[in-house]
């Protein structure tokens, strides 16, 4: 699996705490100029098939999934992406290729940049980042495109043929979103991620200087718990704590990580896996690299299995730490936040909403 981080946006969400610099893309400009969005999204691409060359003994099994992340991917032109996948051809096997995902915000998705991407051939799923379906928290999170724009993205993505789509929205904000005006019937995935306060980012700085308020940690459980009984009453089945999907329709590339599977990273910011080393590019275009104990990998994959409602099979469980974890984690079974089920311990829907502090609490050393 091959993830490719576009390190670009058209302007930062206040939110936002990945690696991205805000340019002005292509189809906004008339031409390039020295300095410009326009050529700095040029050289990336150079950059990116140059990494690609560099890397590509690191993929020798044929690529199942593809994610283009960021940043915002659909602020590639459709002749920076028909690069990259031409690349993607010459370097790696995808003959055996599943699901080939771009982020993409509303705005982007005009229905020549839709019909121009359906011509690439490769993509087959798109991750919109819906966020609100209110446009005064819209605003309040930095986003650019309004609620009706959001809408208007879904069904044309759905007109041009894209039938596995994905969407992504916040809860936790000042304001709920009034989700029932959205048509869930067009689209197979829903994100649905908590509103965070990173260290850094705009949001931070005017939480900091008392300039919002934001919901209690109770406020946040019901909008939780809300839109989780929404999404089921649609049929959608909830698989991780923020990932739902239709029967058979979870992200592949995404459960791949909980499965702690190895992949490449590509670009800035982005980071592999190879199944012992985690690997990190830095902007500069240098890199840092961590090999894990076996400790460590125990912990992520506490981390990874316990966020699923698959939980974490014992049979994964190396032997030196199997006493310790079913002490630790009994007193969860007694209080109905993890159950034994097919000899894996799953989280129950409350107990999805500790497994952070769950796993955190099991950690070895």
């Amino acid at each position: 699996m091959i993830y490719i981080h576009v390190p670009f946006c058209h302007r930062k969400c206040t939110y936002c705490a990945f690696y991205s610099k805000p340019v002005v893309s292509s189809s906004a400009l008339k031409g390039a100029t020295p300095g410009s969005g326009e050529e700095l999204l040029s050289q990336y691409v150079d950059a990116l098939i140059e990494e690609m060359r560099q890397r590509r003994q690191e993929q020798a099994h044929p690529i199942r999934t593809i994610y283009f992340g960021g940043g915002t991917p659909s602020i590639l032109a459709i002749s920076d992406l028909e690069r990259i996948i031409k690349a993607l051809h010459e370097n790696f096997d995808l003959s055996q290729i599943e699901e080939v995902t771009l982020e993409a915000n509303p705005e982007d998705l005009t229905e020549d940049y839709l019909h121009g991407l359906r011509g690439l051939g490769l993509i087959n799923r798109l991750s919109i980042g819906i966020q609100s379906l209110d446009d005064d928290m819209l605003r309040f999170i930095g986003r650019r495109h309004t609620a009706s724009q959001a809408l208007a993205a879904v069904e044309n993505a759905h007109t041009a043929g894209f039938s596995n789509l994905s969407v992504d929205f916040i809860y936790g904000l000042p304001v709920d979103s009034p989700f029932s005006i959205f048509n869930f019937q067009l689209v197979s995935h829903v994100s649905a991620y908590a509103l965070t306060v990173e260290p850094g980012t705009a949001l931070a700085v005017q939480e900091e200087q008392g300039g919002v308020a934001l919901p209690g940690e109770d406020d946040v459980v019901r909008q939780y718990e809300m839109l989780c009984k929404m999404l089921g009453e649609r049929g959608f089945e909830q698989y991780e704590v923020s990932n739902f999907c239709r029967p058979g329709m979870a992200s592949r590339h995404n459960s791949r990580y909980w499965d702690r599977t190895p992949y490449l990273g590509l670009g800035p910011g982005a980071h592999s896996f190879d199944g012992c080393r985690r690997r990190c590019n830095k902007p500069d275009g240098t890199f840092e690299q961590e090999i894990l104990s076996e400790a460590d990998a125990f912990n992520e994959l506490l981390m990874t299995a316990l966020r699923t409602t698959r939980g974490l099979p014992l049979a994964q469980v190396p032997d030196k730490y199997k006493e310790r974890l079913h002490r630790g984690i009994q007193p969860y079974v007694d209080c109905g936040w993890i159950v034994l089920r097919d000899n894996s311990f799953c989280p129950t829907r409350e107990g999805l909403l500790h497994a952070d502090g769950m796993a955190a609490a099991l950690f070895v050393e």
